[in-house]
């Protein structure tokens, strides 16, 4: 993982476009305002691509990489067709499970249960229905924060409602595993939630 994932704040920008079936983000270092991750749906289905111009979008299966914009595989963000609810898993860059998310039914504004390897809790990931706001927490401890309100660099950077800001808590190591999970999961709050 090197120093990609240590930093604290990074600003994620979905790839707009007209018939646009494949979900595509790039993650940005807003320090920099470089590119420091590439996340990719490179293997998408005929059938998949079809669906994803009707209102079954939302139940569609999807297989993102996050890679480094030099093409090292960091980990790859998996799940498949969700009927009633999503179960996503995180696999490393040699597929071996790095955690999961369990999407909880019957949350209001969405939430979402982040597994680690052994499938043990790690964190809960937690919405408002009112807006574009959630939260990763550890019991009442908040480890993350992911939101389309940025008054920084982000409005100089991006201007597009497509795109939100992460930001982890000072408290979260630079290594701990976590951070591998909290970025994974902010990926499927557009997927899951708001398709």
């Amino acid at each position: 993982m090197g120093d990609v994932l240590n930093k604290n704040v990074f600003l994620v920008k979905e790839h707009v476009g007209a018939f646009k079936a494949a979900n595509n983000f790039d993650v940005y270092d807003p320090e920099t305002k470089q590119v420091v991750v590439e996340c990719r749906e490179e293997r998408l289905g005929l059938f998949t691509k079809l669906l994803r111009f009707t209102e079954y979008k939302k139940y569609t299966p999807f297989e993102i990489d996050l890679k480094t914009p030099d093409g090292r595989r960091l980990f790859t963000v998996k799940r498949g067709i969700a009927l009633i609810q999503s179960k996503v898993q995180v696999l490393d860059d040699g597929n071996r499970p790095l955690g999961s998310f369990q999407q909880k039914l019957f949350s209001i504004g969405g939430s979402f249960e982040v597994l680690d390897a052994n499938g043990r809790l790690a964190c809960t990931l937690k919405g408002k229905w009112t807006g574009w706001d959630f939260y990763f927490r550890e019991g009442e401890r908040e480890l993350a924060h992911v939101t389309k309100k940025w008054a920084g660099i982000g409005k100089e950077l991006f201007t597009s409602a497509d795109n939100y800001i992460l930001q982890i808590a000072d408290s979260v190591p630079a290594d701990a595993p976590v951070r591998k999970l909290i970025l994974a999961a902010v990926m499927c709050i557009d997927m899951v939630y708001k398709e």
